[in-house]
């Protein structure tokens, strides 16, 4: 039994005892008036009024447990996500061309073309992810995920997606899929993939570090290239196991990044090596005079 059911039990027995508390005091103040002996009298009205004043008091108790029974009781114990099943694609028939105009009775238009439905495919972990796997924990066969919501934020205390919808107008900072889950098992290898009109671009796959069940949510800030419109999907896996899908769509072209200049470093000017003194050449002396020659007499 869930807590739900329990309130309802609990206020379901308050009210029939409202009911026969009340029948039995009424019925105790009236027969005491036929009663002959004081003290018996006194004793039968005394039994009434307390009947009576129990019947009020289960009447406020219902009233406590209709109005604040289950949210106190969810103030002290989490309430645990209940599963919720996939929803499985319908195909819509296709529209059947009448024709309009018959030439002759005798000659029926047979059509050359007829438009067959194509299934959807099933979602599948790529094999670039997949390489990627470092777990090696068994998935729970019974693990679930709910539906996803899209928004731009979250209310961390409570859970609570901010602005969702499932179509966002550009610029956008980030997104967010909110979720919850059950059945997950410590260190499972679990795996999220961003598609847009089915191309990859962007996936995150981990060892699951959460806990069993509870609720959880996934966030991509913009894309490489920003948000482009388009039709967005996020598939989220446990080990090679599709869980549950979303999709969303985003108009407008992304704002574009105004690239800024850095500012190139100017060189500094390098020191100038001071020239070296040349040395004075040194003092030569000079030659010392040659005497003249001596006079020779003539003989």
């Amino acid at each position: 039994m869930d807590v739900k059911a329990g309130i309802t039990a609990a206020l379901s027995m308050a009210v029939i005892g409202v009911v026969i508390s009340f029948l039995l005091g009424f019925r105790a103040l009236r027969g005491a008036r036929k009663l002959i002996y004081f003290r018996l009298r006194q004793a039968r009205i005394s039994f009434g009024w307390r009947m009576i004043l129990l019947s009020i008091g289960l009447a406020g108790l219902a009233y406590f447990l209709g109005r604040f029974g289950e949210p106190m009781v969810y103030a002290f114990f989490e309430p645990s996500p209940t599963p919720s099943l996939t929803p499985t694609l319908t195909l819509s028939p296709t529209i059947t061309l009448s024709p309009t105009i018959t030439l002759t009775p005798t000659i029926t238009l047979t059509p050359s073309e007829s438009n067959t439905p194509t299934n959807t495919p099933t979602p599948f972990i790529p094999l670039e992810v997949g390489m990627r796997f470092t777990s090696l924990v068994t998935p729970n066969p019974a693990a679930v995920f709910s539906p996803l919501t899209f928004a731009r934020g979250i209310d961390l205390k409570t859970y609570t997606p901010l602005e969702p919808g499932t179509v966002f107008e550009n610029p956008i900072k980030r997104l967010l899929a909110v979720f919850s889950f059950d059945g997950m098992a410590t260190g499972v290898q679990w795996s999220v993939l961003w598609l847009r009109d089915g191309e990859l671009v962007y996936y995150e796959t981990s060892p699951w570090q959460d806990t069993t069940g509870g609720y959880g949510s996934v966030e991509l800030a913009a894309p490489q290239g920003g948000w482009l419109p388009g039709n967005y999907e996020v598939q989220i896996f446990v080990g090679e196991e599709w869980k549950t899908v979303g999709r969303f769509v985003v108009e407008g072209i992304p704002p574009t990044v105004t690239p800024t200049r850095v500012p190139s470093a100017t060189p500094r000017p390098t020191q100038t090596r001071v020239p070296t003194s040349t040395r004075i050449p040194t003092y030569t002396p000079r030659s010392s005079d040659t005497p003249w020659p001596s006079q020779t007499p003539t003989p």
